[in-house]
């Protein structure tokens, strides 16, 4: 996909920023998971998360999310 932004825009604001701007209206309003969210944000799943927590959105985790996080603690020990 290709998007064309204005250079005065681009003077206020960086590609990385816009990216992540979208990553995170794709996750909260679009219902990306975090993994396809964090991709378009060109950023990892861990460092997507933090930029969600320094934004104070929420993440979401589901029952599911949870059952297979015990499940993976349980088997590490």
């Amino acid at each position: 996909m290709r998007i064309d932004i204005d250079d005065q825009l681009l003077d206020k604001i960086s590609i990385g920023e816009i990216r992540l701007m979208i990553g995170i209206w794709l996750y909260t309003e679009k219902d990306y998971s975090l993994g396809k969210a964090a991709e378009v944000a060109g950023l990892h799943k861990i460092m997507f998360q933090k930029e969600l927590g320094k934004r104070a959105i929420p993440q979401k985790y589901s029952e599911a999310d949870l059952e297979h996080d015990v499940a993976m603690a349980k088997r590490l020990g």
